[in-house]
């Protein structure tokens, strides 16, 4: 099993014909993604060969969900325009739409994330790099060969330190690696995640990662808390962060004590949470916490 995606998804590609999205197109399929087409009103009719594998080209998602069942789609177009292909995969129904884009307007995602909630869309994103259930299916930017499957779900700000402690436990494996992206508004949080990954049998230990600024880290400490039975191990970027400055993600900004990393691990650890200081620290939480059964 996994969350939000398995080997049963359909996939569509929003912008499967500019170059990012040919490029991960072509990738996703060689992992064995189930991609069912690509969306462009100007080249509706045609089909891609990638690697003697054609995936045909829909004008709308509604009319590629119409012709394949599709159940997903990922969205590779400029930020100007992903807003209103956001919307139009909600008003069309889909289950889930994940935004690899980044440098989208705030505005912009906070109108399509209403409307996709009204419809029932869960979104991913924007400005992540997907997700990824080995072994099953990815959606998204995640390299599928630096892991395995397994019972660890992973949920991360971080595209980057995704890919790290996915490559760290790799001996172990993933159930589902989930990069909800590090926006100040983003379709699914940490606390969305964690309700997942509780309520899936085939994962054991959920690893969370977090980054200074904001307090999504805080909040996730307390739904851990109140809600979460299965142990959870976390990071924090930012440890060596300078003060007073914002540091990489459009969300990672530090005011005061708040949003810092010391101030998230301790939230964490106070709901008995092990928080590693460094990615390779946090591989060897989650080896310790495997081994005592805890």
């Amino acid at each position: 099993m996994a969350i939000h995606l398995t080997k049963e998804s359909k996939i569509l590609v929003q912008g499967m014909t500019g170059g990012e999205g040919m490029k991960h197109t072509r990738r996703m399929l060689a992992a064995g993604t189930n991609v069912v087409g690509g969306v462009n009103p100007r080249k509706a009719g045609r089909t891609v060969d990638f690697h003697d594998r054609p995936v045909p080209v829909f004008g709308s998602v509604a009319e590629g969900m119409d012709a394949t069942g599709a159940d997903v789609t990922v969205v590779f177009v400029p930020p100007a325009f992903t807003k209103a292909a956001v919307t139009e995969a909600a008003d069309a129904g889909i289950g889930l739409a994940v935004v690899i884009t980044e440098g989208v307007p705030v505005h912009d995602s906070v109108a399509f994330l209403d409307r996709a909630r009204k419809r029932g869309t869960r979104v991913i994103g924007p400005n992540c790099p997907g997700l990824i259930s080995p072994g099953q299916s990815g959606a998204g930017i995640i390299p599928a060969g630096i892991t395995k499957p397994g019972r660890i779900g992973l949920v991360s700000k971080s595209g980057t330190l995704t890919y790290q402690l996915m490559y760290e436990l790799r001996d172990i494996g993933f159930s589902t690696c989930v990069g909800i992206g590090g926006d100040p508004v983003v379709g699914t949080t940490h606390i969305d995640c964690l309700a997942a990954f509780q309520e899936d049998p085939d994962t054991d230990l959920i690893v969370l990662i977090g980054e200074i600024g904001g307090d999504a880290e805080e909040r996730a400490a307390a739904y851990i808390r109140d809600h979460v039975t299965k142990p959870v191990v976390g990071y924090i970027a930012g440890f060596t962060a300078p003060e007073g400055r914002t540091m990489g993600h459009a969300g990672a900004i530090v005011s005061g004590s708040s949003g810092t990393a010391r101030a998230k691990q301790q939230a964490l650890e106070a709901a008995g949470v092990r928080v590693g200081r460094t990615p390779t620290e946090t591989a060897r939480h989650v080896l310790a916490v495997l081994e005592s059964g805890a």
